[in-house]
């Protein structure tokens, strides 16, 4: 019987640059997609897949982060002393119990694999997830459950995939892919942002793993590759030498690329929208945009 997935690290320890100068102060990470941090977003998806561990591997100046899943009980008192119920609830739905979540620090910026490398000693020899909050999945079912879902049937090794764009290729690691067994796809090898004429296709690795234990070994091994750092895509590409299964999973959800400035505008849009609260009002605006744009043209 196959382990159950029950860990989950979240690499947190960017930097954030492209944010600046809001990320001077502010973890990206709890920049906010309406009024839900970007971190909140991914440890709901975390929970619905049945995970029960947490482990952020974080840098300096990521206070702000431990503390937002903190207990805050005097404001806690205030919502239920004023009977704000609802608020409440939502306040409490962000806490952690005590033991349920882990912070590693990354003390240099050598890339995604040397970040998961840093947690091996929470891992030991259990299958986990890897979760990049910066691609945020609007999904019917979390992106995370259906990989999980997935993986209690072929074990292994799983990235969640999406095609791209060709000419976007080298900004992403790319599959080298055989059968197609319905939403998942037989990987053959992987390739780090490679260069558009020598991508093996255009379907692209984004930031969702179920990986083996063995993932950890490998980048034990590892020296730095495209870039300059210690790339997660070698590690799981050595797994596929080693005779061992990788698969790649398309999921059924829209991904925002929340990493940069258009993505997470986007998203913004698109989860206001997908509030009724806010749809008639945003919608509204939207459009009386539009109708200037085009007045303007």
């Amino acid at each position: 019987m196959r382990k159950k997935v029950t860990k989950a690290i979240f690499p947190v320890a960017g930097m954030g640059t492209r944010f600046l100068p809001a990320t001077k102060s502010v973890p990206k990470e709890i920049m906010t997609l309406v009024d839900r941090p970007l971190v909140q977003y991914a440890i709901d998806e975390a929970r619905a897949a049945g995970i029960k561990e947490f482990i952020f591997v974080t840098s300096r100046g990521k206070g702000a982060l431990e503390d937002y899943f903190d207990h805050a009980p005097q404001l806690e008192q205030e919502l239920r002393k004023k009977g704000k119920t609802e608020l409440l609830e939502t306040l409490q739905s962000t806490n952690m119990d005590s033991g349920a979540i882990a912070y590693i620090r990354q003390h240099k910026a050598l890339g995604l694999g040397h970040a998961v490398w840093c947690a091996r000693r929470l891992i030991g020899n259990e299958p986990f997830a890897v979760m990049l909050p910066d691609d945020v999945i609007a999904a019917e079912k979390p992106c995370l459950q259906q990989m999980v879902e997935a993986y209690e049937e072929t074990g292994g090794s799983m990235v969640a995939a999406m095609e791209v764009e060709p000419s976007r290729t080298s900004s992403y690691g790319i599959l080298d892919t055989s059968e197609e067994r319905g939403d998942r796809v037989k990987v053959n090898g992987m390739v780090e942002k490679p260069a558009v004429d020598e991508a093996p296709s255009n379907l692209a690795v984004i930031g969702r793993y179920i990986l083996a234990p063995t993932v950890l070994k490998n980048l034990n091994k590892l020296k730095s590759g495209s870039g300059g750092e210690i790339q997660l895509t070698d590690a799981i590409a050595q797994e596929i030498e080693q005779d061992r299964d990788v698969y790649g999973f398309r999921f059924r959800g829209q991904r925002f690329d929340c990493g940069s400035k258009a993505g997470f505008l986007q998203a913004t849009v698109a989860f206001g929208l997908a509030r009724e609260e806010l749809r008639d009002d945003l919608a509204a605006y939207l459009q009386g945009i539009s109708q200037v744009d085009r007045a303007a043209q």
